[in-house]
C-alpha cells in the first residue's frame, strides 16, 4: 500500500500510475484508487501555495534559470486553457488522463493564474477523482480480459 501512496505523489506518474502498481502488487483496485486519490492530492495544497513564491525566488536570485524558464513555459500552456473556464478548465485539465496532465499541472497552472486554494482544490480533486476513475476502469478491464485467456 505504500508503495501505491508514494507512486501516486510524484510526478508524472501520479494515480495514473498508482492504480496499476497498487492492483498488481495486490490491492483490491478500489482501495488502490482510494491510496491513489490521498497519495495524489497530499502535495497539491503546498504546490498551489508555494509555487508562485518559489519560481518568483528563483528569478529574482537568478537561480536554476532553465528550470524556472520551463516552469513558467508549462504552466502557461495550461493556464492559457484553463484561464478562460477557470474552475471548470481546471478540472478538465486534470482529469484527462495524459502525459503533461493531472494534479501536478493543474497546481502549477492554478499558482500561475493565483486562483484560490478554496476554488483550485476542489478542481483538481475532483479531476483526480475522474483520471482516476478512467485508469481504474482501464486496470479492471485489462485484469478482466486477462482473466478470460
Amino acid at each position: 500500500m505504500l508503495k501505491t501512496l508514494v507512486t501516486a505523489m510524484l510526478p508524472i506518474l501520479e494515480i495514473r500510475g498508482a492504480i496499476p502498481v497498487g492492483v498488481a502488487s495486490g490491492l483490491d483496485p478500489w482501495l488502490a484508487f482510494a491510496v491513489g486519490f490521498v497519495g495524489n492530492m497530499l502535495p497539491i495544497p503546498i504546490l498551489i501555495l508555494l509555487t508562485r513564491k518559489v519560481i518568483e525566488w528563483l528569478k529574482k536570485h537568478n537561480v536554476l534559470v532553465k528550470l524556472t524558464a520551463w516552469l513558467e513555459n508549462k504552466g502557461s500552456k495550461g493556464a492559457q486553457k484553463v484561464q478562460r473556464y477557470s474552475f471548470w478548465g481546471l478540472f478538465i485539465l486534470v482529469a484527462i488522463p495524459l502525459p503533461g496532465t493531472g494534479a501536478w499541472t493543474g497546481a502549477l497552472v492554478a499558482s500561475l493564474l493565483d486562483m484560490r486554494l478554496k476554488r483550485a482544490l476542489p478542481a483538481i480533486a475532483m479531476g483526480v477523482a475522474v483520471a482516476g476513475l478512467i485508469v481504474l476502469l482501464v486496470t479492471y478491464g485489462v485484469i478482466s480480459a486477462g482473466s478470460l485467456i
